[in-house]
């Protein structure tokens, strides 16, 4: 029987004593957050992705919003006080975060940065987000995600 491959993120959780569920599936690279859903038959709305951006003061901030919803990129920059922000480059992602495309989640980065997660999440007792790899997603309360995170809660689509 094959060992459970555990993901920084699980290991967080388990170390922070919140209760969580991981369900894994079949995927070797990239597959957006929508096709993922389907493929585990979510609705879209409980599902999230993680996307990390640059603001106009060179920090690092990282956005949790539903798969089918876009950032709003005044909204975001307001929701962490600076002025602007803009999506980090996609090759840089790796480097900064440890995560690859598809597979990042905000918890158990490399280097915590500033995080919001969608008010939206609150419409839900569980919602779903990426364990840290291709391939596997968390399902946790949004509450305990936004502590295992350290994130608030913000209006973050368009």
């Amino acid at each position: 029987m094959a060992k459970e491959q555990k993901t920084n993120a699980m290991r967080i959780l388990e170390q922070m004593g919140v209760a969580f569920t991981h369900t894994e599936y079949e995927a070797d690279e990239f597959t957006d957050g929508a096709a993922t859903a389907d493929r585990l038959g979510l609705e879209h709305e409980q599902v999230f992705k993680t996307l990390v951006t640059v603001g106009a003061d060179r920090n690092h901030y990282v956005f949790v919003i539903p798969v089918d919803e876009s950032l709003d990129l005044k909204k975001c920059a307001k929701a962490v006080g600076v002025k602007s922000v803009s999506m980090l480059p996609q090759k840089e992602l790796f480097p900064l975060t440890g995560y690859v495309r598809g597979g990042c989640t905000a918890i158990g980065m490399k280097k915590r940065f500033v995080t919001r997660l969608d008010e939206t999440a609150l419409l839900f007792d569980q919602i779903y987000v990426s364990a840290g790899r291709i391939g596997c997603q968390l399902c946790l309360r949004p509450d305990d995600f936004i502590r295992a995170a350290g994130a608030e809660y913000a209006d973050l689509t368009e």
